[in-house]
């Protein structure tokens, strides 16, 4: 096949322990799961149900890493998530069959320019020029499940210049991990390669040039992300 441009390198992030790749096709992000952090964002968790968006591929960055400050904001937020790495291919699967879908987990985070998201929701506009920017989800390595087991529980974390901002237990998902795979898989086809990342605790908050943002999830190691100067600054 020959193509009428050079073809964009395949997005990938790392995997544990080896000289490995694991490529990534999509990635799906779960909206307010858990319970403080959707109070936080003046929401009610006990009757909403869950909700997907989406970043592209490319906005993966190994970490840790320097990252510049993006454009057209002055509200950039941190939110770290458990990043579940899907191996096989699924659709309309029942939870109880999720764990066989599963070939790792990562952290990473969910850089958010708050202030371009807040005036989307306000026009009943997408979420994308608030989610889904260039180096909006740096991630760490990804552990195989082979190595760690299924994870429905454990601390996770997230500090900023050294000051703890966010603390919580992957136990207190609203929608735990099998159930929000299995309502993924139902809304469309599940691909190898696919990244799922699973919600944040509450304590978001804004970020600036020169800030340090280190982070992790129990049993899966620790990321840290610099935040650099604007491009062109």
């Amino acid at each position: 096949m020959t193509f009428i441009i050079p073809a964009p390198e395949q997005a990938s992030i790392a995997v544990d322990g080896t000289n490995d790749r694991f490529p990534v096709r999509r990635i799906f992000c779960v909206g307010r799961n858990y319970a403080a952090h959707a109070r936080e964002m003046g929401k009610d968790p006990d009757r909403e149900p869950p909700f997907f968006f989406t970043k592209p591929a490319d906005a993966v960055v190994d970490t840790p890493a320097t990252i510049p400050y993006p454009p057209e904001t002055a509200n950039l937020h941190y939110e770290i998530e458990l990043v579940v790495g899907i191996g096989k291919q699924a659709f309309q699967v029942a939870p109880e069959a999720t764990d066989e879908l599963i070939a790792g987990y990562a952290v990473g985070l969910d850089m958010t320019r708050r202030d371009l998201q807040q005036s989307a929701k306000d026009m009943g506009r997408p979420w994308d020029w608030g989610k889904a920017f260039d180096q909006s989800a740096p991630c760490g390595p990804l552990y195989r499940v082979a190595d760690t087991g299924l994870i429905n529980t454990g601390r996770i974390w997230l500090s900023v210049n050294g000051e703890q901002r966010q603390v919580g237990d992957i136990a207190d998902l609203i929608w735990p991990i099998p159930e929000l795979l299995s309502l993924l898989s139902h809304s469309m086809r599940l691909m190898p390669g696919d990244l799922v990342m699973t919600g944040t605790p509450a304590g978001v908050g804004p970020v600036v040039t020169g800030d340090v943002i280190t982070g992790g999830v129990a049993g899966l190691g620790d990321i840290e992300v610099v935040i650099g100067a604007a491009e062109g600054s």
